[in-house]
């Protein structure tokens, strides 16, 4: 099975506001730019996740994407369903109907992929992206003058 690249996108978008964000509005731009994912997609899969309420949004000065929950309480099901609805569907999405196919392995197939999906979520993954020392984003240091 392949993710869609807008799977892996969304998947990308959310670790990076895990990993980065540190609870602070991060604007799509950026998610982009550090991702290397054209802005305006991503903007298309953020409305998605907002949806979902996986992601919270912020208008104006200062505005920009946030976790809607904590990083450990979102995982990678969440998101994948987000942008491409329900697990079953992708992986048993047939036009016609055929007789002599093994439909009934479709529904076991979709149960364990769910699973395993399930089972990871952000606060692992930034955990496991720490200890693999995946660089983190600069934030700008304060200043302060007398």
């Amino acid at each position: 099975m392949r993710l869609s690249l807008q799977a892996q996108y969304a998947v990308c978008g959310v670790f990076d506001l895990a990993y980065n964000g540190a609870g602070e509005p991060v604007q799509v731009r950026v998610i982009g730019e550090r991702q290397r994912i054209p802005a305006r997609y991503l903007e298309q899969i953020f409305q998605r996740l907002r949806r979902a309420k996986l992601v919270l949004g912020k208008r104006g000065p200062g505005g920009g994407y946030t976790l809607a929950r904590p990083p450990s309480e979102i995982t990678l099901r969440d998101v994948i369903e987000a942008v491409e609805g329900p697990l079953g569907r992708l992986v048993a999405d047939f036009p016609d109907d055929a007789p002599a196919r093994p439909d009934f392995l479709w529904p076991r197939l979709a149960q364990s992929l769910g699973a395993a999906l399930g089972g990871i979520d952000f606060g692992t993954l930034c955990a496991e992206a720490s200890r693999r020392a995946v660089p983190r984003a600069q934030t700008a240091s304060q200043m302060y003058h007398i």
